[in-house]
């Protein structure tokens, strides 16, 4: 079993929209309203592709009511921190005919350093027992920087694989702890490398710099260009089919889910890249953060070229 932690959990919606434009009246043509957050997606992937998989994180308000019925109606175990803040709302807006989206994301709830100190309590007792921890999405205000730095300590201490999927500031301070395998974008990347990052080479610089500080995975995800994986056999590029684009959301959550999976099963590290870079291309293709099937993930790794750098 997996352990994922959403500190900044969210209603998610996500409405298809033809022609959005501001400053008009528009009605969905299609929508979903889901419980969110990257951990709350890679759970949702998880146990699609067959894993078990416990979300932690913080929950308030009404919203947060939604989003914990939510867990329950979908079947996925949880043992959240109630917040006194109202959890946030997300909203992505979708036009087909554009071919845009468009993201509107609260920044979430005020976490008092109770709140905090509730949650490190009870993800220390929930981690204790897990193959691995996912570490996911953004810090809601008054969540230290440190936090994700802090979490992986306490996953080291008790001999528990830390898996890193953030931004910004938390995640410099997360690498300090070296995760066992850390999965930013290639925009957060070039935050960390303090540089725009631009070709394959670049990337792989800075992922093997990272690498040899002691993460013993790296795993870029590059868009529409597939996933460059960074671990002591090298460098895989791996390129993913063309597909028919829905959406990007929650394709990095995916891909998290099926890397996971592989690994916690047995499979190579070319294995887990391409089972995730499929993943992450079959969310692309669905309405909604990580609700592809298991079956189009498995029929899209079949396409999916790894090579070596």
């Amino acid at each position: 079993m997996i352990l994922t932690v959403t500190l900044n959990a969210a209603v998610d919606k996500t409405y298809t929209v033809e022609n959005f434009a501001i400053d008009r009246v528009h009605r969905p043509t299609e929508w979903r309203i889901v419980p969110g957050g990257k951990g709350i997606n890679v759970a949702r992937v998880y146990r699609e592709l067959g894993g078990q998989a416990m979300a932690t994180g913080f929950a308030g308000g009404h919203n947060g009511d939604y989003i914990l019925e939510g867990l329950r109606a979908e079947g996925i175990p949880h043992e959240f921190v109630r917040s006194a803040g109202e959890s946030r709302v997300c909203i992505a807006v979708l036009d087909p005919v554009s071919k845009t989206q468009t993201e509107l994301n609260e920044v979430g709830p005020e976490i008092t350093a109770q709140e905090l100190d509730l949650l490190k309590l009870k993800y220390e007792n929930l981690v204790r027992d897990m193959e691995f921890v996912v570490l996911a999405g953004s810090a809601p205000p008054g969540v230290p920087d440190c936090t994700y730095r802090e979490l992986i300590e306490i996953a080291s201490h008790y001999g528990v694989r830390a898996v890193l999927d953030t931004s910004g500031s938390s995640l410099i301070e997360g690498l300090k702890a070296v995760p066992f395998m850390v999965k930013p974008n290639v925009h957060e990347l070039s935050a960390v490398a303090g540089r725009q990052l631009d070709t394959l080479e670049e990337i792989a610089d800075v992922a093997r710099r990272i690498h040899e500080s002691g993460v013993k995975v790296v795993a870029t995800t590059l868009g529409r260009d597939g996933a460059l994986l960074t671990t002591d056999e090298g460098a895989l590029h791996a390129k993913p089919p063309e597909i028919k684009f829905v959406s990007a959301v929650g394709s990095g959550d995916a891909f998290v889910a099926a890397f996971v999976y592989t690994m916690e099963t047995g499979g190579s590290n070319s294995d887990a890249l391409k089972l995730a870079t499929a993943a992450g291309a079959a969310n692309a293709t669905s309405f909604g953060a990580g609700f592809c099937s298991r079956a189009d993930i498995n029929n899209l790794a079949n396409e999916v070229e790894v090579v070596r750098l």
